[in-house]
């Protein structure tokens, strides 16, 4: 058992793949089917080319404010991967990749960071909720959808995500307290990318690792190479495993990087240097995953420009196809609030009605 094999109050990081992609943990090399492992590379890397485009096409002005998930995409792809339909994946606002996996189009994701809400209504049977920005409240949901299948009996996990500087939030706290309490089957995935958003780790929090928060709670917490697709997979797919046991939640400490801005409106290069980049653009997990397939006969170069090459064609199109949408109806902005519109938010929609006619010359 993974779990139970690593103490996280010794600094222990699981792991499957060195960052050369061998594997480096036979014993806990999960078996996964070549379909699967060849579906998990190609969402990381339509995550990673989905990336670099939205971050041209912000600065060009044709997108708003984005949140680059570029050197994140194991510690999401492995998670999913691990998961059914029946799982409720509750995200923050950085786990592009993961919503890709579990069924979120890319043009429902480009609509949302486009500024259109109809980019947070996904097809049926998709159980992914909304992008979450208020720092925390994700895991107040997930742990509530938790709750909810424990007393419903269904055979069902939640799984969340936040980053390093969120479990300074009080709402990680009450989501984390509450799940432990009640045996609630959920796993949180805590995305240590070592800065909240300027401010490094070392100095946002005093715990030697994110991971034994998990013992205030009296429940299993484990670092893990946030990296590495396969460990990720692996200490998930056990994590759900003791969650529908009735065993109760587990906290997991992904240790990654962020390669790019927090944001757009970020600038990286006040607060951390070139040569730390650099460094962890060494243990891209991307590359990492494609030696392990390339070392197994599944993949290889031809195969990586054909990817390459349908992946930009499929975003370009389909952010074409997002910027053809036109914006949403003033309804739609206003009317589904509330079960009935409020008086002010009547006169608010009346008031831009009359302005739009006025700039339109009716």
């Amino acid at each position: 058992m993974i779990l139970t094999s690593f103490d996280p109050l010794k600094k222990e990081r699981f792991q499957v793949l060195d960052k050369d992609g061998k594997v480096v943990n036979k014993d806990f090399e999960p078996s996964i089917d070549d379909g699967t492992l060849i579906h998990m590379y190609k969402t990381m890397s339509l995550a990673r080319v989905a990336d670099i485009k939205a971050l041209q096409y912000q600065r060009q002005g044709r997108m708003l404010t984005f949140a680059p998930v570029m050197g994140q995409e194991a510690a999401q792809i492995g998670p999913m991967a691990a998961l059914t339909d029946k799982d409720w994946l509750v995200p923050a606002f950085r786990e592009a990749a993961a919503m890709l996996y579990k069924g979120v189009k890319l043009e429902q994701a480009y609509l949302y960071w486009y500024g259109n809400e109809e980019g947070s209504r996904f097809d049926d049977g998709v159980r992914v909720l909304p992008v979450n920005v208020p720092i925390g409240s994700q895991v107040n949901h997930a742990a509530g959808i938790a709750y909810a299948a424990k007393i419903r009996k269904q055979k069902e996990i939640a799984l969340t995500y936040i980053g390093d500087g969120g479990t300074s939030h009080g709402e990680f706290h009450e989501g984390m307290n509450f799940a432990a309490v009640y045996d609630a089957p959920l796993i949180t995935i805590v995305q240590n990318n070592q800065y909240a958003i300027s401010t490094p780790r070392h100095k946002q929090t005093r715990s030697e690792t994110i991971a034994q928060k998990a013992i205030a709670y009296g429940i299993p917490g484990i670092q893990v190479d946030g990296n590495d697709v396969l460990a990720m997979y692996a200490v998930v797919k056990e994590a759900r495993e003791r969650a529908l046991n009735g065993e109760g939640p587990t906290l997991i400490e992904a240790y990654t990087y962020r390669l790019g801005p927090h944001t757009t409106s970020d600038d990286p290069s006040i607060y951390r240097s070139d040569e730390e980049v650099e460094e962890w653009k060494t243990k891209d997990p991307l590359i990492r995953f494609r030696k392990y397939l390339t070392n197994r006969k599944l993949w290889n170069k031809d195969k990586e420009e054909a990817l390459e090459k349908e992946h930009k064609d499929f975003v370009t199109k389909t952010f074409k196809d997002v910027e053809a949408s036109g914006l949403v109806s003033l309804d739609d902005v206003f009317d589904y609030t509330y079960a009935e519109l409020t008086p002010d938010l009547k006169k608010q929609k009346a008031a831009h009605q009359a302005y739009l006619n006025e700039s339109e010359g009716k």
